[in-house]
């Protein structure tokens, strides 16, 4: 449990900086949270589907979920389209 509640405050953290890697594309302060927190989980799923280690700790964490945020961002991008 306490790693899901950890997991969704990562996301939240690396949906805004997403946001702000991606200025003038995104959905707002909320919306790139959330965008964010299911980054985390798509960022964690991609990498352990490829074998990709980042490292233990929460900068590695925090960078497995902003380039999980910014995949997302970019399918949504593509989708908008």
């Amino acid at each position: 449990m306490s790693h899901l509640i950890y997991v969704l405050i990562v996301g939240a953290i690396s949906g805004w900086l997403a946001g702000q890697i991606r200025r003038g594309f995104g959905f707002g302060l909320f919306g790139n949270i959330a965008v964010g927190i299911v980054g985390a989980f798509v960022g964690n799923w991609v990498f352990g589907q490829l074998g990709v280690s980042l490292g233990a700790g929460l900068l590695s964490t925090i960078l497995t979920s902003v380039i999980g945020a910014l995949l997302v961002l970019f399918i949504i991008g593509l989708i908008k389209k």
